[in-house]
């Protein structure tokens, strides 16, 4: 676990050494800063001014942006590494093939989530502004980015792990997110298998933390994706091992 934690901050590094870390980050809190005025805005003109739909929308706008930065974040992580040759010093070295994806899939998480924690100013700014927002649907809609993103990423390290050309990598992300987005709506053309479907949809799940409703399933989904996809990580790299 040490070293996975050394290699995750080396590649914490390599991500501000590089400026893809804050343009991304710097995308990110303009486009999300953008939704969340507009939703601010709708609020106050409603009768009502339910705030609390203003951190929902938020919630399901980030979900969608995720599709974008997960690719980003995660195309460098190994598809450099092989095209550079580092992989095979990186390999020979006393570092275990699961402390390297791991290593590497938490540095993207680690960077994400401190673009996430910049966002908790727009909650702070409406409870400081009085508009008292309802923090338990704000936890839950944070916990199911945190989930989302983590489960998005280690996708993303897959992809990276698959090719040496990191577009080609950010491609792949992005497709099997987008299968993984779209095939909820599946169900509507195939009906006897629209539970299959929904099962399978990262954006039913999603949709149920940005409500605040956390359920176990969606836990487990998130926890098994992450899990699964990182482990067949692992299985690629011992491959390149005794290629």
């Amino acid at each position: 676990m040490h070293a996975a934690l050394t290699i995750a901050r080396r590649e914490l590094d390599a991500y501000f050494v590089s400026p893809i870390a804050y343009l991304v980050t710097a995308a990110f809190l303009v486009i999300s800063g953008f939704f969340f005025s507009i939703f601010l805005i709708s609020a106050q003109q409603q009768p009502n001014n339910d705030i609390t739909q203003v951190m929902q929308g938020l919630f399901n706008n980030i979900n969608v942006i995720l599709l974008f930065i997960a690719p980003l974040l995660t195309m460098r992580l190994l598809a450099d590494e092989q095209r550079s040759g580092t992989i095979e010093v990186l390999l020979t070295s006393p570092v275990r093939d699961w402390e390297v994806v791991l290593g590497k899939f938490l540095a993207a998480l680690a960077l994400f989530l401190v673009m996430l924690l910049l966002t908790l100013l727009y909650p702070l700014f409406i409870w400081r502004m009085g508009g008292n927002p309802d923090w338990g649907p704000i936890f839950g809609g944070y916990l199911g980015l945190t989930l989302l993103a983590a489960a998005t990423l280690s996708i993303g390290t897959l992809a990276s792990a698959l090719t040496e050309n990191q577009i080609v990598a950010a491609v792949i992300a992005f497709a099997i997110l987008l299968v993984l987005w779209l095939i909820g709506a599946a169900g509507t053309v195939w009906t006897g298998a629209a539970e299959v479907f929904r099962a399978l949809s990262i954006l039913e799940r999603s949709d149920n933390f940005a409500r605040g409703v956390i359920n176990l399933e969606d836990i487990v989904y998130y926890l098994s994706l992450i899990i699964g996809t990182l482990f067949i990580t692992t299985r690629i790299l011992e491959t390149r091992r005794y290629s």
